[in-house]
This record gives C-alpha cells, structure tokens and sequence, in this order.
C-alpha cells in the first residue's frame, strides 16, 4: 500500500500540518511519498521521496497548474491514496485530483478503524466509517486528528514539472480574515464554554469565571451554531486556534475539531460530568464535576 502526501505551503513557509499527513500515512501502515510546490529549503523532513516544483515559478496556489503536479507525480508513484489536509486548500485541489483520476473521495477524516477511514457526521456528534470502492482514492483529513510526526529525516528530492505549465488563472494573494470582536489568539486565559452548559443562560455563569480569572470567554461550535454565543468567540478548526497560557474547558466533551484548535495550549483544565470524555485526554488536570455548580464556586473563591 502507498500513500502520496501533499504538502501546504503558504508564505514561503511548509505549514506544521504536513507532518500530519505523515502520522496519517504511518497509522494506515502506507509506503509515503510527499509533493511540495515550494522552495527546497522548506522540504519536509522525512526519510523517503518528496516531489519538488518551485513556488517561485508555479505559484503558492493554483489550482490549474498544481493538480497538474500532482498527477504528474501520481503517475510516477501509483499511490492507493492521495491525501491532504482538510484545508482550504485541501478542500479546492482534492476534489480536482479525484475528478481527473475518476476515483472516490473521502473528506475529513478523523481516525482508522481496522483500516477503514472514520468520519464524523451530524456535525461531528456521530462518526461513520467507509471504505473507497475505486482502486485509487483521494482523502482528507481533518486537521489535528493525527499528532504530527517528528520532523527528521533526509528526503529524497525529485524535480517534477506539469508538461503543461498554463494557467488562465493567477494567484494575487491572501486575503486577511475579517476582524473579529474578540481575538482570542491574543489571549493569556481563555475560559470556553461547551454544549455541557445546558443552554444560552448559563452562558454568563462561565463568562463570570473568565472574568474572575482575568481571561477572554471562548466557545465551542455547538454553543455558537446554538446562537449561545457570537462566532468571534469560537475555538476549533471553523473558528479561531488559540494558544494561551491556560485553557478552561467547562462542559466541552473534545470534539476533534475543537481539540484542534486549542491543544497547544500550554495548561489546559476540563470540566465535566464524564471522567471519559475526549478531552480529559489532553487536559491536564480533568475535574469530575457539574460546571454550573464546581464553576459558580471556583468564581466565589477567586473573586474573595
């Protein structure tokens, strides 16, 4: 079994999540193979082969020119799969591989089951696991869903150029994100609340606790699709990533999509009535407790 790997590069710089990718490929027990569209300077750290095209030539994107890439090494590979980052630019180039090839797509992928892919459904409260029925498949997974693998090793530079080069598309740049209210990037503390706080009126009782402890009030996805709280609060891959000094997880079970957002937090503190809950697996300190009672109570001690 082989896996071709693509790699995102953004501003001259191979992003951490290529790394990923390859954690990925070692959980499937895949061969790898890697393609970057960036500068040899920024090649991944593996052992194995990395097909290499220049940046400077073909772009940092473009979608016409670097599927053609990718099929070109896709030819010299013969991979089973072809897997990105669920990215943005993940989510535009997969699709455009899959069509080429006439081969299924499987998107957002958040673990491997007995070697079938998993993925979450009914925004991520289920999972479902599938297998491609094409002979080669083009995958995405989720960002954070597999620790990035150490960067070491000597890859093994292989020049690839499209026999096509043209493109009636050009890149002009990227486009900040719109300012948001509350930049939780920024913040040193961060008290989030999760689906656990029952509904919209408790939402103040963690905000009291963020105040108490002089953070910022952040959010999982639930309570904002909920309308609890604004989307400028919100932790996970659709909202803001955030890496504080403290992180207070009250009632948030630890979806992927949040974890991935706020695991790199550097002490992070979960609340919640379940001792099993994924989050209690990268917290570290779980308190086994219901939020509205343990957190009114932690805010009266802080405030004395």
């Amino acid at each position: 079994m082989k896996a071709l790997l693509v790699c995102e590069y953004r501003e001259g710089k191979l992003l951490e999540t290529s790394y990923e990718l390859v954690a990925f490929a070692e959980k499937l027990g895949a061969e790898k193979a890697m393609v970057l569209i960036g500068s040899e300077s920024e090649a991944p750290k593996v052992n194995g082969t990395v097909y290499l095209a220049d940046a400077g030539k073909y772009g940092e994107y473009n979608p016409d020119v670097h599927k053609k890439i990718v099929l070109a090494a896709i030819e010299r590979e013969n991979p089973d799969y072809v897997a990105f980052v669920h990215s943005s630019f993940g989510w535009d180039l997969a699709p455009r591989v899959a069509a080429s090839l006439k081969a299924a797509q499987i998107s957002e992928i958040v673990d491997i089951v007995d070697g079938k892919f998993e993925v979450g459904v009914c925004n991520a409260k289920l999972r479902r696991t599938v297998t491609p029925k094409s002979g080669k498949a083009v995958l995405t997974i989720q960002a954070g869903a597999f620790s990035a693998a150490a960067a070491s090793g000597a890859p093994q530079l292989e020049r690839i150029e499209p026999a096509d080069g043209a493109s009636a598309l050009e890149f002009v740049g990227y486009e900040p994100a719109e300012k948001k209210d509350v930049d939780l990037t920024r913040a040193e503390i961060i008290v989030s609340a999760g689906r656990g706080v029952g509904k919209k009126e408790n939402v103040p009782v963690i905000a009291a606790l963020a105040k108490a402890m002089g953070g910022e009030l952040g959010a999982s996805r639930p309570v904002v699709d909920a309308g609890w709280v604004e989307h400028s609060h919100q932790v996970g891959t659709t909202g803001q990533t955030v890496s504080p000094k403290l992180y207070v997880a009250c009632g948030i079970s630890g979806a992927i999509q949040h974890l991935a957002g706020m695991k790199k937090s550097d002490f992070i503190v979960a609340i919640n009535k379940d001792k099993d809950a994924p989050i209690g697996e990268v917290a570290d300190v779980l308190v086994v407790a219901d939020v509205l009672q343990f957190a009114p109570a932690l805010t009266a001690m802080l405030q004395k």
